[in-house]
């Protein structure tokens, strides 16, 4: 009998130190450098929902941690922090990388390990090719970019010009718009490929686009690049409307260019963080002011606030004992899933979990108009 109870204690015991155990993201941001902004808001953003999460108690008793290594916004650096985080730190799962260019050196050590990676922060088309381990929370620059095209055109624009980067991502993006151009028997009138994203020459950006007198000019370019050509195309007389995809984030863009954003567009890919009629945006509200202490909304911290959520709601279906294999099954299984006013869907063979765009623009006061 006393073997008994003996036995019973430690089971019990070791089950409660399972539940003690804490659930462990792992994230290589940009927390210094140009792109700070961004990766700061991408690491605020999941913060929040987690410290609400385990301030409720956890998951099944787990307490959620996120541990985020500094990269740079350099791909040597994020790729040695991906192989730090999964190979020394063993984290169950990795989340939020702040683009492409980041992300895909993740890609050997998350196959490898069999490690979930979430919420890549990135719409680009290399990232969006189906891999079992990797779960896009967001839709495509290519959606987004034919989302701007189709807004443009039935308004009698004809005259689109290209900012972008010269490299595998942003030949893409080119792609992209060339498609949806296309598609309306319309092409480019003036393209400019940025070959070094630290130091891209804007002057010489700004000259190639003028040259084509656009009506509209895509910008494809990360928020200081795209900040700084929008305020020397302004000042060198080019009156095009300034339109940018997502990647830049639409915050940051705004901050950056001050009192020169009035006017310009930005595609996103989750509502307006001052949206409060949506449940999700008032949810992020207060979570975000608890975890910042201020009242800093942005579109960008908002997307990682509903991943984290969206990641939470397959650990709780994943039960009191997570695998990577059991999350990753709960997430293929997550159908419909309204985060609050905010859908997203994956199934086993697709990872593309939504394709929500809106256009939005940056008023006077920064604040955005939609």
């Amino acid at each position: 009998m006393l073997l008994a109870r003996i036995a019973a204690a430690l089971a019990l015991a070791a089950a409660a130190a399972a539940q003690a155990q804490p659930i462990v993201f792992g994230q290589s941001a940009p927390l210094t450098g140009a792109n700070a902004e961004l990766g700061n808001d991408i690491r605020n953003g999941a913060l929040a929902y987690f410290r609400k999460v385990n301030e409720a108690g956890g998951v099944h008793g787990h307490k959620l941690e996120l541990v985020t290594l500094d990269d740079a916004n350099q791909v040597p650096r994020s790729e040695a922090n991906t192989r730090e985080l999964v190979e020394q730190k063993h984290v169950f799962a990795l989340f939020g990388y702040a683009s492409a260019t980041l992300s895909r050196p993740a890609l050997p050590t998350v196959e490898k390990h069999g490690v979930p990676f979430l919420a890549p922060f990135t719409g680009a088309d290399p990232m969006r090719v189906f891999n079992r381990h990797v779960y896009n929370m967001r839709a495509s620059y290519a959606e987004e970019l034919e989302k701007i095209v189709e807004h443009f055109v039935p308004l009698g624009v004809k005259r689109f010009s290209v900012v972008y980067y010269d490299d595998v991502v942003g030949r893409e993006n080119h792609s992209a718009v060339e498609r949806a151009l296309k598609k309306r028997s319309l092409e480019p009138v003036a393209t400019t490929a940025f070959k070094d994203r630290a130091n891209p020459d804007i002057e010489a950006g700004v000259a190639a686009i003028a040259k084509g007198s656009p009506d509209v000019v895509i910008l494809t370019t990360l928020y200081k690049a795209s900040a700084d050509f929008v305020k020397l195309a302004r000042k060198s007389g080019v009156a095009a409307q300034m339109v940018s995809n997502s990647f830049p984030g639409a915050s940051p863009l705004a901050k950056e260019l001050g009192k020169d954003g009035a006017g310009v567009i930005v595609a996103t890919v989750v509502p307006p963080p001052t949206k409060r009629s949506l449940p999700i945006v008032q949810e992020y509200q207060a979570a975000i002011e608890r975890q910042t202490g201020r009242k800093d909304f942005s579109f960008t911290s908002l997307e990682s606030f509903i991943a984290a959520k969206v990641a939470v709601q397959a650990l709780r279906r994943a039960g009191a004992t997570p695998t990577r294999e059991s999350f990753m099954r709960e997430l293929d299984a997550l159908k419909d899933f309204d985060a609050g006013g905010y859908t997203l869907s994956f199934s086993p063979t697709n990872h593309n979990g939504s394709s929500f765009v809106e256009l939005t623009v940056i008023g006077k006061d920064l604040k955005f108009g939609y």
